[in-house]
C-alpha cells in the first residue's frame, strides 16, 4: 500500500520507503506523458511506461524487505533499504531509461550503504559528514556510475539531468538534507529545460527528454518523502506535439537496429567487460548495469541471437526480452499487430532464433516450466489481435490451453498449436504468413509442426525401464516422437543411430540444434553422415544455447 509522505528531514529507511512510493506514484501519473515525448534514442514511446515498470519492481522490494520486520526484530537499516531498492530496481529494469535508473540507484546506495549497522543517518553519518553531505555524494556517485554503464554516452539525456542534480546538490551539501534533495530536483529541472538545445532530435520534435523528465519526477518524490511537502503537478514541455511516425526524420535519427535485447546475466566483472566489448560491435544503446555477479544488459541490435549468444558466453542470461521496434511503434500509435506469435524454448539461442523471426518468447528453465499466468502475460505483451502460441512441449499443454482462454477473455483471437518440441515450433515459424488469413496461416503452421518428427538426445540420471530396454545411470538415450528408441555410451554414435531410423522413413530436411557442451565437431560429424548416406537431404544446425538439451533433431 502506497505511504503517505511524513515531515521527515533525515534520510533513512523510512524515507527511503516513502521515496520509493512516492516515486511509483509520480511516474503513475506521468507515464502517458512522458511516453509521448519519447523521441530518443528511438521513438516507441515506452520510455514512461519502462521507468514506471522499473520503479514499481523496486519499490516492491523495499515494501517486502520493510514489511519483513517483526516485534522484537531489529529495524531496517538505511543501508539494506536503498540496497533492496537498488536490486529492485536492477532486477525490473526495462528499456534504456530503466536501466539507467537502476544504475543510478546502484550509485547512491554505494554511499548511503556505508554504515550498515545504522538504521539513520542522523546528524552525523559516522563518516565523519553530515546527512546533506552524504545524500549530495551519493548522487554524485550515482551520475558517475550511470555515465560509466552506457558505452557512448549523449548529452542532452537523462546523464546530463542526473549530472546537474549531482552538482547542484554538491554546491548545496552543507544544508540539511531536505535542502539538498530540493537542490538537486532544482538543478535537474534546469538541465531538463535545456536538453532539446543539446540534442537535435529534442529540438526538431519540440520535446525534452524523455528519460530526464522521468528522473525529475523521482528527485521530485525524493524531496517530497524528506520534506513532507507536496509537488505542483509539473508540466510536459512538449506534450502536445504529435508522435513522429516511422518515416518522420526525428523518428529516423537513430537509423536503425531493428531489436531491443535485454536480459538479466549472472557473470564474473571479467567477463562483462568483455561481453561490452563484443555487444559494442553488434549494435548500440548498449548500457551494463549491476555488480557483484549480477548485471543488466540493454543493447538494440539487428542480430538478437548473437547478443543473447554472447551473454551465454560471458555467462548465465536470463529473464530475456526481444523486441522488434516496428512492434513498438505500432503500440505507440495504438495500434494492435494483426497477428503475433508466442514461442516457449528452452535454451537462449532458441529465444534469438524465435526472436529474429519475430515471436515473442517465453523461456523456459529446466525444472521451470512456465505458469498459465506467465504465457498469458507474453501474450498480452504481443499486442496482437490474433495470436499463435506454440507450447513446444507436450507438457505445456494444459498451461497453454488455459493462457489462451484468459487473452480470449480480453478479446484476442488465440490459436494454439499442440508442437511438442523447439524443432517443431521452428518448422512452424517458418512458414508463418503474419499478412494471410488466420485460419490458413494456423493450418499451414500446424501442418508443418506436424510434419515434423523430432528426436532428442539426453543422459539417464539412474537405472530405469524404457521402451528401448533397461538404461543405467550416465547412458545416452536417443529419443524419438517422445519415446527412447535408442540406448548408447556413446554421444555421436547415439546422435548417429537416433537420425538413421528417423530418416529410414523419409525427410527432405534435417534440424540439428545443439546444446552448450556439444562442440562443433560434432554437427560436422552428423552432417557429414546425412550427407554421405542421405545425397537429397539436406542440414542445418543451430546452438540451443544454455538450458537446452544436448541435441535437439527435426526431420522434415
Amino acid at each position: 500500500m502506497p505511504h503517505e509522505p511524513q515531515p521527515l528531514d533525515e534520510l533513512d529507511a523510512e524515507a527511503v520507503r516513502t521515496w520509493s512510493s512516492l516515486a511509483l506514484a509520480s511516474l503513475g501519473r506521468a507515464r502517458e506523458d512522458i511516453d509521448a515525448i519519447n523521441v530518443y534514442p528511438v521513438a516507441d514511446a515506452d520510455t514512461g511506461t519502462n521507468l514506471y515498470l522499473t520503479v514499481e519492481s523496486a519499490a516492491r522490494e523495499v515494501e517486502e524487505t520493510c514489511a519483513a520486520v517483526t516485534e522484537g526484530t531489529p529495524p531496517v537499516s538505511l543501508g539494506t533499504a536503498v540496497r533492496a531498492y537498488a536490486h529492485g530496481a536492477l532486477m525490473g529494469a526495462r528499456g534504456n531509461s530503466g536501466t539507467i535508473l537502476a544504475q543510478l540507484l546502484r550509485g547512491m546506495a554505494d554511499v548511503l550503504d556505508g554504515d550498515p549497522s545504522s538504521t539513520t543517518t542522523g546528524t552525523d553519518t559516522g563518516t565523519g559528514i553530515g546527512p546533506g553531505e552524504q545524500l549530495a555524494h551519493a548522487l554524485t556517485r550515482a551520475a558517475a556510475s550511470a555515465y560509466q554503464a552506457v558505452a557512448h554516452p549523449v548529452e542532452g539525456t537523462m546523464l546530463t539531468v542526473a549530472d546537474a542534480a549531482a552538482r547542484a546538490a554538491e554546491a548545496a551539501a552543507g544544508t540539511p538534507v531536505a535542502a539538498v534533495a530540493r537542490a538537486a530536483y532544482d538543478g535537474a529541472r534546469a538541465a531538463l529545460e535545456k536538453t532539446p538545445g543539446q540534442l537535435a532530435v529534442l529540438g526538431r520534435a519540440g520535446v525534452v527528454d524523455a528519460g530526464g523528465f522521468g528522473l525529475v519526477a523521482v528527485l521530485g518524490a525524493l524531496w517530497q518523502a524528506l520534506s513532507g511537502q507536496e509537488l505542483a503537478p509539473e508540466r510536459v514541455p512538449g506534450r502536445a506535439v504529435p508522435m513522429p511516425q516511422p518515416d518522420d526524420p526525428c523518428a529516423a535519427e537513430h537509423g536503425g537496429p531493428a531489436y531491443e535485447v535485454i536480459y538479466l546475466l549472472e557473470a564474473a566483472e571479467g567477463a562483462v567487460d568483455g561481453l561490452r566489448e563484443r555487444l559494442d560491435g553488434l549494435g548500440d544503446s548498449l548500457v551494463v548495469v549491476g555488480g557483484d555477479g549480477l548485471w543488466n544488459v540493454h543493447v538494440h541490435v539487428d542480430d538478437p541471437g548473437a547478443a543473447v549468444e554472447a551473454g551465454v558466453d560471458a555467462g548465465r542470461p536470463y529473464r530475456i526480452r526481444i523486441t522488434h521496434f516496428g512492434d513498438q511503434r505500432r503500440r505507440a500509435q495504438g495500434e494492435r499487430a494483426q497477428r503475433a506469435v508466442v514461442a516457449v524454448v528452452a535454451g537462449e539461442g532458441l529465444a534469438g532464433l524465435c526472436g529474429e523471426a519475430g515471436a515473442t518468447t517465453v523461456l523456459a528453465r529446466p525444472g521451470q516450466p512456465p505458469a498459465a499466468a506467465e504465457l498469458a502475460d507474453a501474450i498480452r505483451r504481443a499486442h496482437a489481435r490474433e495470436v499463435v502460441l506454440l507450447p513446444n512441449d507436450a507438457e505445456l499443454r494444459a498451461a497453454a490451453t488455459a493462457a489462451a482462454e484468459q487473452a480470449r477473455a480480453d478479446g484476442v483471437r488465440v490459436a494454439v498449436i499442440p508442437t511438442r518440441s523447439a524443432v517443431q515450433g521452428l518448422a512452424a515459424l517458418a512458414v508463418h504468413e503474419p499478412d494471410g488469413s488466420f485460419d490458413e496461416d494456423v493450418v499451414a503452421m500446424t501442418a508443418a509442426a506436424g510434419a515434423t518428427r523430432y528426436g532428442e538426445l539426453a543422459v539417464a540420471e539412474r537405472q530405469s525401464f524404457t521402451s528401448a530396454g533397461i538404461c543405467q545411470a550416465g547412458d545416452v538415450l536417443g529419443l524419438i516422437d517422445g519415446d527412447v528408441a535408442v540406448i548408447g555410451a556413446d554421444l555421436p554414435e547415439t546422435a548417429e543411430a537416433v537420425l538413421e531410423r528417423m530418416l529410414g522413413s523419409g525427410g527432405e530436411l534435417v534440424t540439428l540444434v545443439l546444446g552448450p557442451e556439444l562442440p562443433d565437431t560434432l554437427a560436422e560429424r552428423l552432417e557429414a553422415y546425412v550427407r554421405n548416406g542421405h545425397l537429397a537431404v539436406d542440414t542445418v544446425t543451430y546452438r540451443g544455447g544454455r538450458h537446452c538439451a544436448p541435441l535437439l533433431i527435426g526431420i522434415e
